[in-house]
């Protein structure tokens, strides 16, 4: 008998709500149409918050543009248009539209960091209404790669459209639709493993958008540094008929790490066994080149750092890596850490601008780091570009790896493709001296000095999507 009279006071209340929305409400939303045969959703470009996606302006590098290179091959230009615009569609996303909102909205609402697994309901943080009172509340929330439910809906207002792309919700009073809109959850209708949404707000006059992240978590890949540097580190090399320097080198190491392992990546034509405890030795096809043998010997390490060298350097007491090692524990967001090679220790910063679609972006490097130093250490400056001896973390440079079709002198390229990419520092208080230079190699001299330029243009102008690269701007 209780719940039957219960049930009567529920619906003499809605009654009661019906009788005031039609007293005090009634006319529609007039930020709500019939769009696409759905009830609620709004017609396109109806909020009042500033939705735009950047166009990125034509760009320059003072320099001779690539497709110059390429005017009689016709063929290249239109599949390198072509396959951009596929790269467009993979990496572009809701995200990156430009959000303005409106001035002196009596609407609360997340502006970042709502981020939901996709197919997953999540509740929408924050929502709110803070009018003037009024006797009726009525809000919509609109959406178009997911749907929106109040969960539970309970007894305090009226809720339409739920479990679909749009609800309206009216409640009596701000209370109560406060509390109804923290019921309010979204979940996607797409899988991807990160793209967005965005969701209409609408309360009279007031219309918000606010971005939904949908990002389904990468499971963390975490190596066990151990007990001491040799569990830490991996020296990896490639080598190609040196096998002197490359003998002497590792002699030089084994004098201040005795057990930490080596990978060495071996593409000459009469391979030689190299001796030793903790060495990993691969042969290659001969002359495969720089960096398929970097690629190869990458992928071999199983700790949390490698250090890179050339078979050409010699370890002196003052190559220590756990000082390289420290200014990598000290700042996570690093990927890698460079330092001198004798006196040399080049460093350069980079610019780039996306450019035209059909045109291209342009890269430009310059002398020098940037003026922002790895905190701790002053003598440590973030850079773009770095010498050929650095500690860089192990799952950071699989993702950028190099490219096989590089073979001989293809240091610059490396770091184009990592642009972006790995967050790198330069520091000068570690040095490994490069060894004397013997004469009578002419062989390895031939396949050093082959002229890669053609190469060159065509995967910055195709891979890279360039219209220009100046790598000396300044």
């Amino acid at each position: 008998m209780s719940s039957f009279r219960w049930l009567w006071v529920w619906l003499l209340l809605h009654l009661a709500l019906v009788l005031c929305l039609m007293l005090f409400n009634p006319t529609p939303n007039p930020h709500l149409a019939k769009h696409n045969g759905a009830p609620g959703l709004p017609p396109p470009h109806s909020s009042a918050t500033i939705i735009s996606r950047r166009t990125p302006p034509p760009c320059s590098c003072n320099v001779r543009l690539l497709k110059d290179f390429f005017k009689n091959d016709n063929g290249t230009v239109k599949r390198r248009q072509e396959e951009y615009r596929k790269h467009k569609a993979r990496a572009s996303s809701t995200l990156d539209l430009l959000l303005v909102a409106p001035a002196n909205s009596p609407l609360q609402y997340p502006i970042q960091g709502f981020t939901v697994v996709p197919l997953k309901g999540t509740p929408i943080p924050g929502l709110g209404v803070y009018a003037p009172e009024r006797q009726i509340y009525k809000v919509s929330l609109v959406v178009s790669r997911g749907v929106l439910s109040v969960k539970p809906i309970g007894m305090d207002g009226l809720v339409e459209g739920d479990g679909s792309a749009y609800l309206n919700i009216t409640a009596l009073g701000a209370d109560k639709l406060n509390t109804i809109l923290g019921r309010v959850h979204y979940t996607s209708t797409v899988y991807r493993l990160r793209t967005g949404d965005l969701v209409h707000f609408i309360f009279e006059k007031h219309n918000a958008t606010f971005p939904v992240v949908i990002e389904q978590a990468s499971v963390p890949i975490i190596f066990d540094p151990g007990e001491d540097i040799n569990s830490q580190v991996t020296i990896t090399t490639k080598t190609f008929l040196r096998y002197f320097e490359l003998n002497t080198m590792i002699y030089s190491i084994r004098q201040y790490y005795k057990t930490m392992k080596i990978i060495i990546a071996d593409d000459s034509f009469n391979p030689i066994k190299v001796n030793g405890s903790d060495i990993e030795q691969y042969f290659m096809p001969p002359a495969q080149g720089w960096f398929a043998g970097r690629t190869l010997a990458v992928s071999q390490v199983t700790t949390k750092y490698l250090l890179w060298v050339d078979d050409d350097f010699y370890f002196t007491e003052y190559t220590k890596i756990e000082k390289l090692v420290e200014v990598m524990e000290s700042m996570p967001e690093l990927d890698m850490v460079s330092s001198m090679v004798g006196r040399s220790g080049f460093s350069y910063r980079m610019t780039y601008e996306e450019g035209e679609e059909d045109e291209g972006g342009c890269l430009m490097r310059f002398r020098g780091p940037h003026e922002e130093t790895v905190p701790g250490f002053p003598q440590c400056y973030l850079s773009n570009v770095v010498i050929n001896f650095f500690l860089a973390r192990t799952d950071s440079l699989r993702k950028v790896l190099f490219d096989p079709r590089l073979k001989r002198a293809a240091h610059s390229q490396f770091f184009v493709d990592a642009f972006g990419k790995l967050l790198i520092a330069h520091c000068n208080h570690v040095v490994v001296d490069h060894q004397t230079k013997r004469p009578g190699n002419d062989k390895y001299l031939s396949f050093r000095k082959k002229n890669e330029n053609d190469e060159n243009r065509r995967l910055y102008f195709f891979k890279n999507h360039f219209s220009c690269i100046n790598l000396r701007a300044d």
